[in-house]
């Protein structure tokens, strides 16, 4: 896998060489602006490398928002002993047809049992489904696709509903927003697809400092990666693989960990151009298993986390919301600095070698 140097690229890429890379996945759906900008905030003091958004101006401006009040109190972090970056990398996520990461739960509640015990309230991770005098089934923007109420449903009446975002459209906003990489979601069966928002891409590529792809986990995926690495060869800005073993599961349990790390050591066996960083079913058990492999930095060189990202500090602005109707979270250091300590959970293991 290729090397970064100091002299020329951000002091967060250095990580990737490294092999402590962090990078938090706020989700390629979700939409929850609040919630958003405060998870960027929390996990750029905690010390996150890069966060990834989905391709929405709203989720974008949030997002930078929460960065740009990092910046402002980094030194208050510092002091308090935390390593942060004050400029986190900004990666927005695209896909190239329909996708998990892209999808929202939708149903008529007006179809449901009148006796139903709601089991799709109850497993819900993002609390995006909801019965009561405000909400009534799918809050559109807390979903982010995870698809685990849609099984559960005992009269089967819940669908989900893709978006595909232009690559085109997106990368426009080059020129409103400081986005610094773009994450493009394929899978196999998707190559002509892939094919087509590549060629968006590449003559974009000067602009940005990162390129990511990002794949789910199939018995022949390798097949699908050299197609896409022969089509892609040579790229001139950092590359990296996200090998993403079990999609949106972080949060269920510490088996998750184990597709994402074989799957990475199969990509390592490809000898791509690039680096390696896990995703899908990444949790607190994931740098703890990669160091009893010794697979930092050699195969790996870093890890993202999305949903047990956010379920670490989802208390927190829990007890925000419940204090005050606003989303500022600065504004109460108890909480701001109770939250940043939960998100160094899952940054100081991987930061720490």
């Amino acid at each position: 896998m290729a090397s970064l140097t100091k002299s020329n690229l951000l002091t967060a890429l250095d990580s990737l060489s490294r092999g402590n890379w962090f990078k938090l996945i706020c989700g390629a759906s979700y939409q929850h602006l609040p919630s958003i900008r405060n998870l960027a905030l929390v996990y750029t003091l905690a010390g996150a490398d890069c966060i990834d958004v989905a391709a929405d101006k709203a989720v974008i401006n949030s997002a930078l928002e929460g960065i740009k009040v990092a910046q402002k109190i980094s030194s208050e972090a510092i002091a308090l002993g935390y390593k942060t970056h004050k400029n986190p990398l900004l990666m927005i996520s695209i896909n190239d047809g329909e996708d998990p990461h892209f999808r929202k739960a939708i149903f008529n509640p007006n179809q449901c049992l009148t006796n139903c015990t709601r089991p799709c309230e109850s497993i819900c991770p993002a609390e995006a489904i909801t019965f009561n005098q405000i909400n009534q089934g799918v809050i559109e923007e807390l979903c982010y696709g995870c698809g685990r109420c849609i099984p559960i449903c005992p009269v089967d009446i819940i669908e989900t509903e893709s978006k595909i975002v232009p690559a085109a459209d997106v990368l426009q906003w080059l020129d409103i927003f400081p986005m610094d990489a773009i994450e493009i979601h394929t899978q196999e069966g998707h190559f002509e697809h892939f094919q087509a928002v590549w060629q968006t891409v590449k003559s974009y590529l000067p602009q940005l400092k990162l390129i990511a792809i990002s794949c789910p986990y199939t018995t022949t995926v390798t097949e699908y990666l050299t197609k896409i690495y022969q089509l892609i060869s040579p790229v001139e800005i950092p590359l990296i693989w996200q090998t993403d073993g079990r999609p949106m599961s972080g949060d269920i349990g510490d088996g998750t960990i184990h597709l994402t790390i074989k799957y990475a050591q199969q990509v390592k066996k490809m000898n791509l151009s690039g680096f390696i960083q896990l995703a899908g079913g990444t949790n607190e058990y994931t740098v703890q298993k990669l160091h009893s492999l010794h697979l930092i930095p050699e195969i790996v060189n870093g890890v993202a986390y999305g949903s047990k990202a956010r379920k670490l500090i989802a208390d927190t602005l829990h007890q925000l919301e419940s204090i005050c109707d606003h989303n500022q979270l600065e504004l109460y250091p108890d909480l701001l600095w109770q939250g940043v300590q939960q998100a160094r959970e899952l940054v100081k293991p991987l930061k720490v070698q």
